[in-house]
């Protein structure tokens, strides 16, 4: 299971937050986190410090891809307080394991710890699974407070199970199943409104996400920014791309240890260092670096395992462009001619390389993703990136995305607004199954990607 989860899950587009206790039940949290994370949600992970004892952060950090919560007297890096950020923006919290110290400071308002502020602070549902020795359960003190989280606070209470206990006895007390506890979740959030769809209303995700090095190995040929054709030495027609989503793929292939080739037109951001990138600025230019990419090694083999076609390329150019700067007059008329197809010749290169490499185009457009359809059969790509320009937060210039991933023998996965970063990863994702599947077909038969390998 990779990144946000199988996106047909059912928390798809959800923030939660996962609150810790120390109780030797913690160990437990980290394969709810994944669970959480397999229905579609996005996880911040919240421990008191006595959770620390039990599971590391790094762990948690690892697999949520968010710094972990610990101290109410810590800032993000934007100055903005963590936990009443993330109060304001989780759509349910869940705390699991729950001691008896922390059902008690609950109960009664003691927000001595991250978890405890975070519950005060927010208005989402909150849904808490005790765990703890049977006696310490079943004491009237626990019992009290247990009441008064589900009938005063509205609380939903996860109730222990009976069972073999940490402290060699038996009796209710152990942590519930986990599948219960996400049953729970998904019931508690139910229909409501996502609190923070933007993923600049979260807390941030780490800046380097640490990520499993499945790309190590592979070569990755990413286009990135758009395409500049000249009208004379100093005018060009282009286009609005600022280069981020392609710089956002190019930098997530690197730090899943991919050897990267960065193709880059017109850019507004800072390239990766560690790319070997090749700088271009019109369409033939363009053409003429993915032609040496797509040229076979002297073993008749492909030199790279994914291209990727984030570049926002110019359909069109001057036909005749001036050879010096064009003076103003009352009028200037261009005649436009359409620029070559380069992802359908990029695709009709790639399709006779062996190993077939996996290629990924993009279709940005606006009012609708109607074409986007059309445009995944013409031109023959395995995976096609499609989003609306039009709608706010998604597009150029922007550091979110909203994308919808056509695939040719899959269904349509209409994905959340992401960062470009997070929808990078989510590419990535789906990259990576299929040169995994690929390559396991070079040995089994026929290419295919088990539904399984799609997170």
């Amino acid at each position: 299971m990779t990144d946000s989860g199988r996106l047909g899950g059912r928390l798809v587009g959800r923030f939660v937050a996962l609150g810790i206790t120390g109780s030797i039940a913690a160990y437990k949290s980290v394969e709810l986190l994944r669970r959480l994370q397999a229905e579609g949600a996005e996880v911040q992970v919240l421990v008191t410090p006595s959770a620390t004892r039990f599971v590391a952060a790094l762990t948690l950090e690892a697999l949520s891809r968010r710094p972990v919560e610990s101290d109410l007297l810590t800032l993000l890096p934007d100055g903005r307080i963590g936990h009443v950020v993330t109060a304001d923006s989780a759509d349910a919290i869940v705390v699991a394991p729950a001691t008896a110290h922390w059902l008690g400071a609950m109960a009664n308002g003691l927000a001595a710890d991250v978890v405890t502020a975070v519950c005060l602070a927010t208005s989402a549902p909150v849904v808490v699974a005790p765990a703890m020795d049977g006696e310490m359960y079943a004491h009237p003190a626990t019992q009290a407070n247990v009441a008064r989280l589900r009938d005063a606070f509205g609380y939903t209470i996860i109730e222990p199970e009976a069972g073999p206990l940490a402290s060699g006895q038996a009796g209710v007390g152990r942590l519930a199943e986990l599948s219960q506890i996400v049953d729970a979740v998904v019931a508690v959030i139910g229909r409501r409104p996502i609190r923070a769809a933007d993923e600049t209303g979260r807390p941030p995700r780490l800046a380097a996400a640490v990520r499993e090095a499945d790309l190590d190995g592979r070569h990755i040929v990413v286009t990135a920014g758009g395409t500049r054709e000249a009208i004379d030495p100093v005018r060009f027609i282009g286009n609005r791309s600022s280069g981020k989503m392609g710089v956002a793929i190019a930098q997530a292939a690197l730090d899943r240890g991919a050897r990267v080739s960065l193709i880059a037109g017109s850019v507004e951001v800072d390239l990766p260092s560690d790319a070997e990138v090749t700088r271009v600025e019109s369409t033939a230019e363009l053409g003429k670096a993915l032609a040496t990419m797509l040229q076979a090694g002297p073993d008749g083999r492909a030199g790279f395992d994914a291209l990727i076609m984030a570049a926002a390329v110019a359909d069109f150019r001057p036909r005749r462009p001036a050879k010096a700067k064009l003076h103003r007059g009352a009028s200037l008329n261009l005649e436009l001619e359409p620029t070559p197809d380069l992802l359908a010749e990029a695709v009709a290169v790639a399709r006779d390389l062996s190993p077939m490499p996996i290629l990924v185009g993009f279709a940005t457009e606006t009012g609708s993703l109607e074409r986007a359809v059309v445009k995944l059969q013409r031109k023959g790509v395995d995976l096609l990136v499609a989003n609306d320009v039009a709608e706010p937060g998604s597009g150029f210039g922007t550091n979110t995305n909203r994308v919808t991933l056509l695939a040719a023998d899959a269904p349509a996965e209409a994905w959340p607004i992401l960062t470009k970063r997070g929808v990078a990863d989510r590419l990535l994702d789906r990259v990576a199954a299929r040169l995994d599947a690929r390559d396991a077909a070079a040995q089994t038969g026929p290419r295919h990607v088990p539904q399984e390998s799609r997170s």
